[in-house]
This record gives structure tokens, sequence and C-alpha cells, in this order.
């Protein structure tokens, strides 16, 4: 049984809960260390107090599962059994009070099946208290996410070389995928992104078949995942030639860049990293063109908890790691991003992503 679970374990008599079913599968890889992409079929992690834990899993994952979980007691279901009473047996005559369950993963047809099956009083959303848990990185967990953030930085490194006349966003966001199965990832942590002339000043545009032209700002925004844990970041570089306002636009951005990261320290609130960057946007007189949240927390998923919005006022602990991303979008003009992961610690903040950030010319 890994730190983790044991940890989620001492947890549910506080929380009150007699048992608890862990379902979205990330947790259950959090908590097991098996991963899996279930599809439609049912996969759960039954804790019950006082008894040893059980993994559910589709009958085709029972190899894969007895190999890769720190929990040893493992039931299978096939595609014509309801797992749901599968369920029911493990409990046996066990009476419920409270089962915890994740209900923002719950569907309301998947709530109903499980509430004809058990018999428990009430129904505890343990969501908060999984993400808790998540918010603070082991030392394993930030091993993976720098390997994350080299593998994702490789990908933009050679990716650059594909800059060419003709060449469009698209065919670049192609290039760039294809780079990072090649470099090890497991694929993209989300929908790669390449922007360039006037499509940069949408926050999140699609890429398309725009051809990259000089004078143009070029903004890429990718991440990848490695060992089940993501990288994101962000760079913008000039085409050839810029002019003055789109330097301006740059250095701006890159100096609320540099005071989000300075403001990511313990004890300071989430929302004071969004007031930080934001203020030195406004000051240069481009406040309303900053029209999203500093950055978002970052891990399993590209983006969970914490939202570092203006009005946060949860508090920074060391092994949160988040992302620091001001932008400025000015229609007609060109919009310029530059993202950092940032984990935090008790020498002060780290950046795990180090591609330059200088303002750099990129020559077709």
């Amino acid at each position: 049984m890994n730190d983790a679970l044991k940890s989620l374990e001492q947890k549910m008599m506080p929380e009150g809960l007699d048992a608890l079913l862990v379902t979205d599968p990330k947790h259950v890889y959090y908590l097991t260390g098996f991963a899996s992409n279930p599809h439609e079929r049912f996969l759960g992690l039954l804790l019950i107090k006082g008894e040893e834990p059980v993994l559910i899993v589709p009958a085709l994952d029972a190899e894969a599962a007895h190999a890769a979980s720190a929990v040893t007691k493992i039931l299978t279901h096939s595609d014509t059994d309801n797992p749901y009473l599968l369920l029911k047996e493990c409990l046996g005559s066990t009476t419920l009070n409270t089962l915890g369950i994740e209900k923002e993963h719950f569907s309301v047809a998947r709530y109903e099946l499980l509430a004809e099956s058990i018999a428990a009083k009430s129904f505890h959303d343990i969501g908060p208290l999984l993400r808790s848990m998540r918010a603070k990185k082991t030392p394993e967990e930030v091993s993976r996410m720098k390997h994350a953030a080299e593998l994702v930085e490789e990908v933009l490194r050679r990716g650059l070389e594909h800059v060419k006349t003709g060449v469009s966003e698209i065919e670049l966001v192609a290039e760039l995928e294809y780079l990072m199965k090649k470099v090890g990832a497991s694929g993209p942590s989300f929908d790669t992104m390449v922007l360039s002339g006037p499509n940069t000043a949408l926050p999140h545009g699609v890429p398309g078949s725009r051809m990259i032209q000089p004078g143009d700002l070029l903004m890429f925004d990718l991440g990848v995942y490695a060992g089940g844990y993501a990288s994101d970041i962000t760079r913008t570089f000039a085409v050839e030639e810029m002019d003055a306002k789109l330097m301006t636009l740059y250095t701006t951005v890159l100096a609320a860049n540099e005071a989000g990261i300075a403001a990511s320290v313990a004890g300071a609130t989430f929302g004071s990293v969004d007031q930080a960057a934001r203020e030195v946007i406004a000051a240069a007189g481009f406040g309303p063109y900053f029209m999203h949240r500093v950055g978002h927390g970052l891990g399993m998923d590209t983006h969970e908890y914490p939202s570092l919005h203006g009005l946060n006022t949860d508090v920074i602990e060391n092994g949160n790691v988040f992302t620091v991303e001001p932008g400025i979008y000015v229609p007609g003009l060109g919009g310029v991003r530059i993202e950092d992961d940032v984990l935090i610690t008790a020498d002060g903040p780290q950046t795990l992503t180090s591609f330059p950030k200088e303002w750099t010319v990129l020559h077709l």
C-alpha cells in the first residue's frame, strides 16, 4: 500500500466516512499505481473502514492491474456483469451511514445505479479531499513533472526548426505532436496551440491554415504527459522583424510573468499571484487586454486545483505546482503570452520550465 492510499485511509474517520469509492481513473492511478482507460466500463477502488482495500477492474485489465497495483485484492467483471452488484457483494452486511464518492466524476445514470445497489444513508463528496491531497506534490511527483517539462522543451526546441516560409499553423501543430512521441512522451497533455499574426490575439484560438509570415508574432502553447504527469508551457516569438508596439506587448508580459513568479511564495494567497502580474500589465495601460486568470494548478491533470484568479484567498503551500501565464491580447494587433510551471519550495518558487524567455526573432 502506497503513502497516498495510507493517507486517504487515515482521513476517513475525521471525514465521517464508513467507506469510500474512487472512480476517476487518474485518482485510481494516484492511489494504487494502476493506470488505465476503462472507457465506458466500471473501474473503482473501494475502501471500507477497517478492511482491506478492493480494486474492481474490467476483466480485460486484470493482468495489468495485478502487475501494477499496490492494492492486492483485485476483483474483475465482464462486459455482461453488473459491477454494482459486485460492489454490493464486497460490502456484504456492512451498514453504511455515509459513503464517499467523487460527485464530479459520477454521472446521474451511474449515481442511480449505485444508489439502487448500495444501502447508504447518505453520499459525501470526496472530491475536495482528493484535490487537497493532490495539491501538494511529493518528490516523486515533482521528478516526473520535471521530466515532462524537459520533454516539452525539447519538442519546442526541435519544432522551431520547422518554422519556414510556406508552413501553416496546423502543420506546425502536427510536427510538434509527432515530436512528442518521438522524444518519449505519452502524448500531448492538451490540444497543442500554434497561432500566428492576428490570431495570437485569441487567447484560446484554434490553429488553422494561416501561413507564417514576416512581421508575425508566433505563439506556441503546448504540453506533454510523461509518467502520468503533465507539463504546460507557452512561448511567443517574433518572425523576421517586429514593430515597437509588439515589442512593448512582449516586454510588458515578460515583466508580468516574472512578477507573478516572484509573488509565488508559501504563505501568500493564490490571488496575490494574479494581482502581482495584473498590476504590471495594468500599469502599462493594457489592463483590459488581460482577460483571464494568471494560472492554474498542474499535475496529473493539465488544469487542476488551484485556480489562480484574483479573488482566491486560499494559501500557497510548499509542494504546490501551478502555472504563471499572463498575457495581453489586442484585437487587430496581436497577442503575447508567456507561461511557466512553478513549484513552491521552502527556498521560494522554482520554475520547472527553463526555455529562454528573452525577446527572440525567428528567421524564415
